[in-house]
This record gives structure tokens, C-alpha cells and sequence, in this order.
């Protein structure tokens, strides 16, 4: 697998406020968070492009709220943010798409002339679920390294009930079974780059 110089690394709301397991519930993935380290330090070491996100949560009570404690980012990636030698942006967003957020993601990214994205972060299922979706619709060629997110077990309509880490093969198979991405691991975009 070749991951291309200008390949952009998008960070997806790594935030202290996903640590709050009386709000979210079990996760998957303890691993996440150094598998994330280690990509954004090959990123800014070999001067690719990285992209932070973080979700400024409007619907009240929620731990990401904006101006929150847990809004912040956490210390993993907090101490890496312009780090690097490369560009980096900041983007913020209240939805779960990157690309509905500001400044534009895709304006910088074409501005750029990338047209490959990694996408790290919370949550598997929701953030970066839907910003791989978007991505591979607006024609990226986007690399979805699953072992370098995690996310939480999950009640749905019906008491369907599913595990965290039924949740994360769920979405493996609907993003690279669809189209939409190839699921990749940590290890295999390491080598890429």
C-alpha cells in the first residue's frame, strides 16, 4: 500500500470528553489513542499534511460541549498540535461530517491538491464513519485505519443492542465492503509512509 506524500492525516475529535464512561459507556480499542500518536508523529516528521477536528457538541449536557473541560483536546494529541513541519488545520464542527465544518475541509484539501485521506479519532461509527462516507464521495481516496479509533457499545431502536466492537467490524465491512474507503491498520499506513 502507498500512501502519497501529500497525504492528508485527518485527526477526528480526540477529546477529553470521550473519557467520561458514565455518559458514553464501554469502548472498544484501548490501543487507539497510541496507534493515533504514532501516525500523527510519522505525519509531521516526514512533513504531511494534518488535520485536527474537533467537535464543539450544541445539544445540551454533553461532554463536548464547547468552552467544556471536555471539549479539549486530549493530551496525546494536544501536545502534538504544531509539532510538525508540515501544514496543519484546525477544523471545528457541531455534525458528524469533518467536511461540515469550518473553514472548509474540502476547499483546503483541494486548495492542496490532496486527494488522499487517513482518517484516525472518535468515534468509529459516528465522526469518522461519516466523514469516510463524504470523503469517498467527494472522490478522496480515503484509508480508514481501524485499529487507530475506537468507539462505545451502543443502544439502537427495538433494544437492539450492539457491542462497541460489533459496531466497529459493522462499519469496516460497510466502508470498504461499499466503497466508500479501504480499512487499513496502523501498521499498514506506517509502512505506506
Amino acid at each position: 500500500m502507498t500512501v502519497e506524500d501529500n497525504a492528508a492525516l485527518i485527526v477526528v475529535d480526540v477529546q477529553k470528553g470521550f473519557d467520561d464512561e458514565g455518559f458514553w459507556g464501554r469502548r472498544d480499542n484501548p490501543e487507539a489513542e497510541a496507534n493515533i500518536a504514532a501516525l500523527v508523529d510519522r505525519w509531521q516528521e516526514t512533513g504531511r499534511p494534518v488535520v485536527f477536528v474537533r467537535h464543539d457538541s450544541v445539544k445540551p449536557g454533553s461532554p463536548l460541549a464547547a468552552g467544556s473541560a471536555g471539549n479539549a483536546f486530549k493530551d496525546v494529541v494536544a501536545r502534538r498540535r504544531g509539532a510538525g513541519s508540515g501544514p496543519e488545520l484546525l477544523v471545528t464542527k457541531s455534525v458528524n461530517s469533518a467536511f461540515y465544518g469550518e473553514p472548509d475541509l474540502d476547499a483546503w484539501l483541494k486548495g492542496a491538491g490532496i486527494g488522499q485521506l487517513v482518517i484516525v479519532g472518535i468515534q468509529t461509527n459516528m465522526c469518522n464513519e461519516t466523514t469516510a462516507r463524504m470523503g469517498g464521495n467527494l472522490g478522496y481516496d480515503v484509508l480508514f485505519a481501524i485499529d487507530a479509533m475506537h468507539t462505545f457499545d451502543l443502544t439502537g431502536p427495538f433494544g437492539w443492542e450492539r457491542t462497541a466492537q460489533e459496531l466497529t467490524r459493522a462499519t469496516a465491512v460497510s466502508l470498504h465492503g461499499g466503497g466508500f474507503a479501504r480499512v487499513v491498520t496502523t501498521e499498514d499506513v506506517l509502512k505506506g509512509a
